[in-house]
């Protein structure tokens, strides 16, 4: 997954429409850079102040995707985007009816989801302009599972259900609107930079102790002595004690050293491990929807190599202006008034 920065951001950011797949793409690599949520907001927030109408919901429903999705994470974002969203919705409180009906079913889905209390909520409905009675209707919503959502609602394991996306089809004043909440499967724990897990692997490969061929040479060549117990009765004299001693402290020393270094490794392998088991899931499913967009513009590709195509076709069929007859010698004169009007 690619490094964060505020540039990248800004970039992804300006890139972003209206889809749902661009909104989940977007929201996947947020939730994966939380430790950035205060750049992120911020800027967030700026770019909603100078967006249009259309464009400030699309940045809305950004902001709900990584509310949401976030919260089996951590409250980071949950808490950044709360301290900006009453001045957002304040700000928002001027655009059409349809604009805020829209909005207003957001607040709702908090509401339902308890993603803020009740308190920040009416708060939300007031900075909006909407009346507090009471949430605002959805028309006709047709929610996929609806019966097992509900169940998940008043469960208390319901946080561990991470595979399920939520699709709803509203019906506002007429029209179909599809909204979906993606709830990617996401690992026990944050998915490391990939700088974070290459350092790791150098930080490995440069101390590891299983390798050191040097030190378990030495550890094979010490005299028996030192791990034989049954040499001990052969010992006669004081001298002859008191360097098998020396000897004996060395390799406990030694093997002592070896074996942490060796601890140190083991823990290092598991560290790594673990952020493997957390980095690949998110891979994949970048990977997945990298293919997806790659399709989609493999497709417009396709498109636009049609248009190629027709218009070639159809500049061929256009008059050669070449093949006109020379009047580079100029026209004969047009017959004056008197000319069209000569009796005679």
């Amino acid at each position: 997954m690619a490094g964060f920065s505020e540039g990248a951001f800004m970039k992804k950011l300006t890139e972003l429409n209206s889809s749902s797949q661009s909104i989940q793409t977007l929201s996947l690599w947020l939730i994966h850079h939380r430790k950035h949520h205060g750049i992120v907001v911020k800027n967030w927030f700026k770019e909603l102040l100078k967006a249009k109408d259309s464009r400030k919901l699309t940045l809305m429903y950004l902001a709900n995707d990584v509310i949401q999705n976030s919260k089996k994470k951590g409250p980071e974002y949950n808490k950044e985007f709360g301290g900006v969203l009453k001045k957002a919705f304040e700000h928002m409180s001027s655009t059409d009816e349809k604009i805020k009906a829209s909005l207003g079913r957001l607040i709702h889905i908090w509401k339902e989801r308890e993603m803020y209390d009740e308190l920040t909520i009416a708060e939300y409905k007031q900075a909006l302009l909407l009346p507090n009675m009471g949430d605002p209707p959805a028309k006709k919503i047709k929610t996929e599972n609806s019966k097992k959502e509900k169940h998940q609602h008043k469960s208390p394991n319901r946080e561990h259900n991470k595979s399920e996306a939520d699709i709803r089809i509203v019906e506002v004043d007429g029209t179909l609107e599809t909204h979906v909440h993606l709830s990617p499967r996401t690992p026990a724990g944050d998915p490391p930079e990939p700088d974070e897990l290459i350092k790791a692997i150098q930080d490995l490969e440069s101390s590891i102790a299983s390798t050191d061929e040097a030190t378990r040479e030495r550890i094979s060549n010490f005299p028996k002595e030192v791990s034989d117990i049954s040499v001990l009765p052969t010992i006669e004299d004081k001298l002859c004690a008191e360097k098998l001693k020396v000897q004996v402290d060395e390799a406990i020393s030694v093997v002592n050293e070896y074996n942490s270094r060796l601890s140190v490794e083991i823990e290092s392998r598991k560290k790594i491990t673990n952020m493997l088991k957390d980095f690949l899931p998110s891979q994949k499913e970048l990977l997945a929807q990298a293919e997806r967009t790659l399709e989609e513009y493999q497709d417009k590709l396709q498109k636009i190599y049609g248009v190629r195509q027709e218009l070639k076709s159809h500049i061929q069929n256009l008059p050669d202006l070449t093949q006109l007859p020379d009047v580079t010698g100029g026209l004969a004169p047009l017959p004056s008034a008197g000319d069209l009007f000569n009796l005679h």
